[in-house]
């Protein structure tokens, strides 16, 4: 029997900045990449922030990416997400998105997050989210280095294609399910679905939920999540938890979708 999902961008729509350059400073302290790569991807940090990233904008963003994780050591990039993941994820999350989460698990739905960042820092992020699954963008490697390829690009087209193969797999009807996206890059991914959420979104985005009769969502409160969502190690105990997450921070968001979501 198909059952409906809910599928989440990451970046500007969970938390506030982009999950990959939120994680510069620690990949210098580890000794991953220099200062100057530290201050560029700063810098890329502030113009995602002020504009949103549109094709071009996540075009370079992938082609300096990659190219610096080039020769990385894959176990020790895995390390360092896992040791700071609190301390530089905590603060970032958007209390609505934490609701949303949270009523989409009551309503008995999967949680899927979709984002165009590497599988090793989305992973972990979505463990601590209470995501059931995830979609991200997968490196090559070998010999337990990344080589500076790219296996799988979760991004645009990729990700709608992407989407429709799990749900193919897993039973998901995608005329029932939702998503939520901040940029006109996941269009596809909004018109994958039967109810599409703009949130926070840029001028292109914002336009095409007009035409198209989106739903827009504004999140502005970010809120440390450790003690609201603690890590967790099982299924059951992730959906528990945030649904307790969602009854002690649900918010207006979560009132003007309720109805929806329980349909």
């Amino acid at each position: 029997m198909s059952t409906s999902v809910a599928f989440f961008d990451l970046d500007k729509t969970i938390i506030a900045k982009s999950s990959t350059l939120a994680f510069s400073k620690p990949f210098f302290a580890g000794g991953l990449i220099n200062r100057r790569s530290v201050l560029r991807s700063a810098y890329a940090q502030f113009v995602f922030a002020l504009s949103g990233a549109d094709a071009d904008q996540m075009a370079k963003m992938r082609a300096y990416l990659t190219e610096l994780c080039a020769g990385w050591d894959v176990q020790t990039v895995r390390d360092i997400v896992a040791e700071t993941l609190h301390t530089i994820v905590d603060p970032l999350v958007y209390a609505e998105a934490v609701d949303l989460i949270a009523l989409h698990h009551a309503a008995g739905r999967d949680v899927v997050i979709v984002s165009a960042s590497g599988t090793e820092v989305v992973e972990p992020i979505g463990t601590l989210l209470g995501a059931d699954r995830v979609i991200a963008t997968r490196l090559v490697e070998e010999g337990g280095r990344y080589t500076g390829e790219i296996e799988f690009y979760a991004y645009g087209d990729g990700k709608a294609d992407a989407m429709r193969e799990l749900a193919a797999e897993c039973g998901y009807d995608l005329a029932t399910s939702y998503a939520y996206s901040d940029s006109e890059t996941d269009i596809p991914m909004l018109q994958a679905v039967g109810h599409a959420y703009a949130v926070n979104p840029d001028k292109v985005l914002r336009r095409a939920a007009e035409t198209n009769g989106w739903s827009i969502l504004e999140f502005a409160r970010p809120v440390a999540l450790r003690p609201k969502m603690p890590l967790r190690s099982t299924p059951s105990r992730i959906a528990a938890g945030a649904f307790v997450a969602g009854a002690l921070t649900a918010g207006l968001v979560a009132h003007q979708v309720r109805k929806r979501l329980v349909k």
